[in-house]
């Protein structure tokens, strides 16, 4: 029996932001040195001290946003350490990440700078476990007042005459782990107070990001969004025919997005990224397909407060999670990234798609070198992972409206557990074209598969992408770099509005439609 899609090309509403695409580059590892940043003596080809083949991979997929400092990372960092001329920097212990010395070569110019080679927008996160209130204010005004100010003198000073523009502002992170061991009625009071003081100047529109839960901890959700957007309270005064409206109305915390973290990990049972079997892959499968578990119930609580759904989910660190390779340092968390990784993003992404309406930013975990990571990096050589080949394949679904898929598909059955073997997200372009991404979560075999559309006009040609690999466990390495990418995948059929194809076993395809 053949998978079946239907596809309502009428009930497009919602668009897939392009955020949900976005990256992390923690000061973790060899992530910022030894990868993105070799410094401007380098050797490698850089600009200013950043690499450029990175820079240019980077652009071939429209990366839309970057996170940083971190992670952990980010409240232990205090910015000011990390600007002016590089030589007068104070050093720090990354007492997060291995203890080692960080020496701020790479601060708010350089992230900012990267950030403009991209061309993509900046997401700073900003330090409530070990800052102050001043700090953070201080960081926004240096980073966007376009006057007269001591902070945004000190820019000038510095090399930056103009401000820059910045979008997403983190306040804190981790704030229930790394950063601070909070409750969160204690992370709320705090949220309230520092977000009071990112501000917005010369014009400069900041969307405030707040710590979020920890995967299924719903109460955090709940007292975050209670906290934060609650309904405006009326004070009775016995002077006044009218009640007067409380400071809440005037002061009321800003909260453009609440960010949830989720690894796709065993926390008592790290295994290795690379050597593992069928067992070990239905796991992550099973540990990847709980994303849509944990968006739904989230989005159930932040809807009992926001029924319009003005506050987006964040999905701010999400990714694989498996031991560090054999023979590097314990705590830089490099791991290598297969053909499961590639299904691991391809079903995250389309989690992330088909819950646009609440979901409007995601960011993996990591950019470089650190998790699951995209380009892992040696010296002056490069190579591109599955998963970042999957971020090629489907920037097709970038600011393009989602349209919805219903799917009836047979089961993927393992140990007594099963899962759907189909998964998949789909969408329609500001051109019309129509992309499909599916994943075929069962190793070993094929699914027969059926799109039907229902629309006016009849499909006139389509194009297709495949990403596969011989083992689930294949990756790409430093002396075959090219072992799994995207190859075209031809044999599909069309028939007025009816699409149909085999979909192989442990596989990634992306399909397009014109009409």
């Amino acid at each position: 029996m053949a998978s079946i899609l239907d596809l309502d090309l009428s009930k497009g509403k919602y668009v897939i932001s392009k955020h949900i695409y976005g990256h992390f580059a923690e000061h973790l590892g060899r992530c910022i040195y030894n990868g993105l940043w070799v410094g401007e003596d380098s050797p490698i080809p850089n600009t200013r001290g950043i690499r450029n083949d990175i820079v240019e991979a980077l652009k071939e997929i429209n990366i839309p946003n970057l996170r940083w400092p971190g992670g952990c990372f980010a409240d232990n960092y205090h910015w000011k350490d990390g600007i002016g001329p590089r030589e007068d920097r104070p050093y720090m212990i990354n007492t997060d990440w291995g203890h080692v010395v960080e020496n701020n070569h790479f601060g708010t110019h350089e992230f900012m700078d990267l950030c403009e080679q991209l061309e993509c927008e900046p997401y700073i996160c900003g330090n409530v476990g070990s800052g102050t209130v001043k700090e953070m204010q201080e960081w926004v005004e240096y980073l966007t007042f376009d006057g007269e100010s001591p902070m945004a003198n000190l820019r000038k000073k510095n090399g930056r005459e103009k401000p820059w523009s910045l979008n997403f502002f983190g306040i804190g992170n981790e704030n229930w782990g790394c950063g601070g061991l909070m409750k969160v009625e204690t992370y709320v009071e705090k949220y309230r107070q520092y977000q009071t003081y990112v501000s917005n100047y010369s014009g400069n529109e900041i969307k405030k990001i707040a710590c979020g839960p920890s995967e299924a901890d719903y109460h955090w959700t709940e007292v975050v969004m209670r906290e934060c957007t609650g309904q405006t309270p009326q004070l009775e005064n016995s002077t006044h025919d009218k009640p007067i409206k409380s400071a809440w109305e005037y002061y009321r915390p800003q909260l453009w997005g609440l960010g949830l973290h989720y690894y796709v990990r065993n926390r008592l049972n790290y295994t290795s990224a690379t050597k593992f079997n069928e067992d070990l892959w239905f796991e992550y499968m099973q540990r990847a397909v709980y994303m849509e578990e944990l968006i739904t119930n989230h989005s159930k609580v932040m809807d009992k407060y926001d029924p319009d759904k003005n506050v987006a989910l964040i999905v701010d660190e999400w990714g694989s999670w498996y031991e560090p390779e054999p023979g590097t340092h314990p705590r830089f968390l490099y791991q290598q990234n297969t053909l499961r990784d590639a299904l691991i993003a391809g079903i995250n992404l389309n989690i992330f798609n088909n819950h646009c309406d609440r979901v409007k930013m995601a960011n993996i975990a990591q950019l470089i070198n650190v998790l699951q990571a995209l380009i892992l990096t040696e010296g002056s050589e490069m190579i591109l992972t599955p998963t970042y080949h999957v971020f090629e394949m489907y920037k097709v679904h970038q600011d393009s409206t989602l349209i919805p898929i219903n799917i009836e598909t047979r089961d993927y059955q393992f140990g007594g557990g099963s899962l759907p073997i189909v998964n998949a997200s789909a969408s329609r372009d500001q051109q019309g074209k129509v992309h499909l991404t599916l994943c075929n979560l069962d190793p070993h075999n094929s699914e027969e598969i059926t799109c039907r559309l229902d629309g006016d006009k009849a499909i006139s040609s389509v194009n297709a992408r495949i990403l596969t690999a011989e083992t689930m466990n294949m990756c790409n390495t430093f002396e075959q770099p090219e072992q799994i990418k995207p190859i075209t995948f031809d044999d599909i059929k069309i028939q007025d509005n009816l699409v149909s194809f085999v979909l192989p076993g442990k596989s990634v395809l992306a399909v397009e439609l014109e009409f």
